[in-house]
């Protein structure tokens, strides 16, 4: 019975054709020997198993062959046959680890003062060349620099930086790149169909991974595979033997966060804990699941239509959006760094899923998909099946909007249990931005006029009186011991702060409010309203009755101009749908309206080809014309400087600015302030101003 050989030496190239992958050393090469244009020292760099001592030993037979066509050894000449045995005298291997003395190197170089015995050079292949000591290095630099004509020095190492630069300085450098899991893959199915051994190309993926660009290591790993499956390669024999995670888990992980069902998740985690799976190993595989998700939604044909796992990755994408994905990905890599810092990786990971789990994006929470992933038994049901929201108490309804008709001192509210305040959060809760919080002043209806940053008469779309107050000031007077339910349930109520300009005494008068409005109460015709109609915003204090009915009111946009282009953007940000094109939103400018045409330039600066899409622009296109009720389409022009144009992302920076000088020129005028100077000798910080909105945030 022959003795059998190992699939690495088995299958290593002998000629360049045969190579997998370093088409960028392999060109150089093949034109330097096709041109006559030889080097006298080269150094091959790279991870170990991607192919320098093959290429050395390739080269070093395209040195010497009597027959090389185009840089190409023949393989069939004497030299060529002999290289291949290991027999060729001109060429002398030295393994670096083991010969690192100096003496070893005046060997090698007293030896190459002589012609070669046999072929045209003498070639020296010296293997993990940082191994050598400094005296060694020294020794050689006379030589590699102006060696003999006869002589070819090819250097290999798995560290360069350990290298001298006086050495490198010498050679001729080829960086060798690690081959990708396709090209690792590819190749082991070119080398079992030769072998004819049955495999499934599920098991090659593992292993194209598994080898981390080695080819050495992917067919060490093979061999492996071979002897385990006892002839044939099989996906399950491969994940025990790597460790790798059962994608089962992955797909049902995913599917359980979906569904915000935490009870599931963690019995997922617990069953694979159970099972010995490595959590590292599950966050990884988790992040590249999640990776080939955000790619096929972005560029469905990077994933080649022949992918196995194609149908399913597709039907999982369908289940979350771009949001979803990008959020889960971050939380798994960070996961991934957390892990060595928790106190077992079991630990860790549980976290993770529970970090996942807690910071799904708010429209994933509120619209749950639905349906059945394939591969697993594990189904979301319609939403009307799904358990409802409870409606808040009638009693807190009541206590919130009961108006005071005898301006007489109200009453203090009744107190409410933490699920009813709880259910009316959940209900009115608006989206978080970064804004003031409220002043105590809100509490009381005779200045609650003064720090609301909006018109407080909400005419026809609340169905109220034309000459009814204000509802701030109809508002029952607060306790200030008021129970911190109640609070709550008033700061749930509150509507989307953003940053206004400061109300003044004039908001009070019904008369004069809608003057200080930072938008055109003249909703004109794209909208088909009242002029007098204010936007229909809930006034602080009060719960509507049911959350969609504030939310719409809240989208009703000002008129299409160009002075409320920036009070637009902001309301459309609220909008589910426009909230992927938010930040392309944010740095389009104003231009000029035509009829169907609205004309808006890109800030192209702070912007990239990934953020201004043509479907985002399409989206907001369509949602403009749905509120204004009339077809427009978007053309964007290129910015140009000196035009006056300003983005709504200019407007929230200038304001910024504005309202920062603003705010240390007058801390720069405080009394205390000078005091402080004058008595401790202080200097004045002003990086360290911080506005309230941005603790806020």
């Amino acid at each position: 019975m022959a003795a059998y050989q190992v699939l690495a030496r088995k299958w290593r190239p002998k000629t360049f054709a045969d190579l997998v992958g370093q088409q960028h050393v392999v060109k150089a090469l093949q034109n330097a020997l096709d041109k006559g244009r030889l080097h006298h020292a080269y150094l091959l760099t790279g991870t170990r198993g991607v192919g320098k001592t093959t290429i050395a030993r390739i080269l070093a037979k395209s040195l010497n062959c009597e027959n090389a066509q185009h840089g190409e050894p023949c393989g069939q000449c004497q030299s060529c046959r002999d290289i291949d045995a290991g027999r060729f005298v001109d060429l002398l291997e030295i393994d670096a680890a083991s010969n690192t003395g100096i003496d070893n190197i005046r060997e090698v170089l007293e030896n190459a003062q002589y012609a070669p015995t046999a072929g045209k050079y003498k070639v020296y292949i010296i293997d993990e060349v940082h191994m050598l000591s400094k005296s060694a290095f020294n020794a050689m630099l006379k030589t590699l620099e102006e060696p003999p004509e006869h002589v070819k020095f090819i250097l290999a190492t798995t560290d360069p930086h350990k290298v001298p630069i006086t050495v490198l300085s010498r050679c001729l450098q080829f960086v060798l790149r690690n081959l990708t899991p396709q090209q690792v893959a590819d190749h082991l199915t070119h080398v079992l169909k030769t072998e004819k051994i049955v495999y499934e190309p599920a098991a090659l993926a593992l292993l194209g991974r598994a080898a981390q660009g080695s080819m050495r290591d992917a067919l060490s790993l093979l061999d492996q595979t071979i002897a385990m499956g006892s002839g044939s390669v099989k996906e399950t024999d491969v994940r025990d033997m790597i460790g790798a995670v059962d994608k089962r888990y992955l797909y049902e992980l995913l599917t359980f966060l979906m569904e915000q069902d935490g009870t599931q998740l963690m019995q997922k985690a617990q069953e694979m804990a159970g099972n010995a799976v490595g959590f590292d190993s599950a966050l990884n595989d988790l992040a590249m699941l999640l990776q080939r998700l955000a790619l096929l939604k972005t560029v469905p044909g990077a994933v080649a239509a022949d992918d196995p796992e194609r149908e399913r990755l597709t039907q999982l994408a369908n289940y979350f959006s771009d949001e979803q994905i990008q959020l889960y990905y971050q939380c798994v890599i960070h996961g991934k760094q957390d892990l060595p810092l928790a106190p077992d990786e079991y630990a860790g990971f549980v976290m993770t899923l529970l970090r996942m789990l807690a910071f799904a994006p708010f429209a994933a929470k509120n619209t749950p998909q639905h349906g059945t992933i394939e591969g697993t038994q594990l189904h979301n049901p319609p939403p009307e099946t799904q358990k409802k929201t409870p409606e808040p108490d009638g009693n807190i309804k009541s206590s919130l909007h009961t108006p005071n008709t005898d301006n007489s001192a109200a009453e203090p509210l009744p107190e409410s249990t933490p699920a009813e305040v709880q259910a009316a959060f959940e209900v009115a809760e608006p989206p978080h931005e970064a804004f003031p919080k409220p002043q105590e002043s809100s509490l009381h209806p005779e200045s609650a006029a003064d720090n609301v940053p909006w018109d407080t008469d909400t005419g026809d779309s609340n169905h109220a009186d034309d000459t009814a107050e204000p509802a701030a000031q109809t508002e029952e007077a607060q306790p200030e011991s008021a129970p911190l339910e109640v609070q709550a349930a008033f700061e749930a109520a509150e509507p989307p702060h953003e940053t206004f300009p400061e109300m003044h005494e004039s908001s009070l008068h019904p008369e004069s409010a809608a003057d200080n409005v930072p938008w055109d109460t003249d909703t004109g015709d794209l909208n088909h309203a009242d002029n007098t109609a204010e936007p229909a915003v809930p006034t602080e204090g009060t719960l509507p009755e049911n959350a969609p009915a504030e939310v719409q009111a809240a989208f009703e946009l000002p008129p299409l101009r160009a002075e409320n282009w920036v009070a637009i953007v902001r309301q459309l940000g609220q909008l589910p749908e426009i909230s992927a094109a938010q930040m392309a939103l944010a740095h389009m400018a104003w231009v000029d309206l035509q009829p169907s045409v609205l004309t808006l330039a890109v800030d192209r600066a702070n912007t990239t080809r990934h953020t201004v899409k043509p479907a985002y622009v399409a989206r907001i296109a369509q949602t403009l014309s749905q509120h204004y009720q009339s077809s427009l389409h978007i053309e964007l022009v290129d910015w140009e400087d000196g035009r006056g144009w300003e983005t709504p992302a200019m407007y929230e920076t200038r304001r910024q600015n504005e309202r920062r000088a603003e705010a240390v020129s007058l801390m720069q005028a405080d009394s205390a302030v000078q005091k402080l100077q004058q008595l401790f000798g202080a200097r004045w910080m002003e990086s360290s101003v911080r506005l309230l909105s941005d603790s806020a945030s």
